[in-house]
């Protein structure tokens, strides 16, 4: 191997090494957006955000600096080194946008309370068409994390029917707007099918800790809160309410089904 050769391999290697600085930095500033606005606690792990995102951080991270070691060459004009270095960027920006453009449509919009649970919807999951039927208060699809809304009760039997059907083909109740209404509206529907949160911990003794720990979080203590399962993309979570207002206080990783 030349002089010359070990020079340029030393060069690719550096400039390569610069822009993996640039994309981590970059992917950084893109995790804030994503778990600080889109899948805030606990929806990083509930809703599968951090897979999805790390899958695409992941590729555009590693994409744009190999593509980078193999295109650069200090003994190429610099107008054609600056175009290639361009192109390289392009494609890795297009790439990101695309990815977190993915992330964002599957961002939780909202976490519904469903009769005796509670469901996170993605906003890919609410159909567009009848999101005018919903009330106004509550019609929005928010970009800064989801918000707790409640399925309104059936207003007759024909009305229950259909939606079951529906569900049965794969849209959930809570993915409705037609169905949704304000939280407040639902609170003592909440706590009348709410269980004590000793009752949590009699159920899943080898999970008291854990319990524990999330209960001192919320700052109450265990018989000023009530529970009810929560259901994810990912994965069965439990959530944790205040026994007056019925708010949504806290959250374990715990199927209690």
């Amino acid at each position: 191997m030349t002089q010359t050769t070990v020079f340029n391999w030393k060069d690719r290697l550096q400039a390569s090494a610069i822009h993996l600085g640039i994309s981590l930095a970059i992917a950084a500033l893109a995790a804030l957006l994503v778990f600080g606005l889109w899948y805030p606690y606990p929806h990083g792990d509930a809703a599968g955000g951090r897979e999805l995102f790390l899958i695409v951080v992941s590729v555009d991270v590693i994409l744009g600096p190999l593509i980078t070691l193999a295109v650069f060459n200090r003994r190429k004009p610099k107008d054609e080194l600056v175009r290639d270095l361009t192109v390289v960027g392009l494609i890795q920006l297009a790439a990101l946008a695309y990815g977190l453009w993915t992330v964002m449509v599957a961002r939780p919009v909202h976490v519904v309370f469903e009769f005796d649970r509670f469901r996170v919807v993605h906003a890919i999951e609410v159909p567009e068409e009848l999101l005018p039927q919903a009330p106004t208060d509550v019609r929005g699809l928010p970009l800064t994390g989801p918000t707790v809304l409640a399925v309104r009760p059936f207003r007759d039997v024909d009305e229950e029917t259909t939606a079951t059907l529906m569900a049965l083909e794969g849209l959930p109740l809570s993915a409705r707007p037609d169905l949704w209404q304000a939280y407040p509206q639902a609170r003592q529907r909440v706590l009348a099918v709410a269980k004590p949160v000793g009752e949590l911990r009699q159920r899943f003794a080898q999970q008291a800790g854990e319990i524990d720990a999330a209960v001192a979080r919320t700052g109450r203590s265990p018989d000023q809160l009530v529970y009810l399962p929560m259901v994810a993309r990912k994965s069965f979570w439990t959530v944790l309410l205040d026994t007056g207002s019925a708010e949504i206080l806290g959250y374990v990783p715990l199927d209690s089904f």
